[in-house]
């Protein structure tokens, strides 16, 4: 990444983060982000999954040692706990950059994400951008996501199997 500061004025209802910003892929790699298990004990990673773009969504994890998430590119994922296998996956029809959320009702389980990009991510496809400076360099990062997703809200809600 490389991050330049600037001084900044702030402006209520516009982003407040003081630095333009390119992401690019790891070295040697073709993806922005990884989901991953940290190991908090011994201070390292356990297991890594790579996506596409940035993890900007909250992570759920289940007494059945399943972990919940979603994808820029709007994709509910379930994942093993232990190893990071992935169970299953829903593309959802935007972006997933909030929390994945569960409750009881009924005697049964559910499973709820929020899908709709926005954020510092969503801003180049929100505001019609292109320029890659635009958006503190989030136009420039996620040019590509037009490509994998679509702006929108839609609360998308899955009834767990016992």
């Amino acid at each position: 990444m490389d991050y330049e500061p600037f001084q900044v004025s702030y402006t209520a209802g516009q982003p407040y983060v003081g630095a333009t910003l390119s992401m690019y892929p790891a070295p040697g790699g073709t993806h922005l982000g990884n989901f991953i298990a940290w190991d908090a004990d011994k201070g390292k990673v356990v297991w890594s999954n790579p996506e596409p773009f940035s993890v900007w969504s909250g992570a759920l994890s289940t007494a059945g040692d399943v972990v919940f998430y979603g994808t820029l590119e709007g994709y509910l994922k379930a994942v093993d706990a232990a190893t990071g296998k992935e169970l299953y996956k829903f593309k959802t029809p935007s972006g997933i950059i909030g929390n994945v959320n569960t409750y009881m009702h009924g005697g049964k389980q559910y499973i709820a994400v929020l899908s709709g990009l926005g954020g510092w991510a969503g801003i180049g496809m929100a505001a019609g951008l292109t320029d890659p400076t635009a958006g503190l360099g989030a136009v420039g990062t996620y040019a590509s996501l037009s490509d994998y997703t679509q702006l929108g809200g839609t609360l998308t809600v899955f009834e767990l199997a016992e």
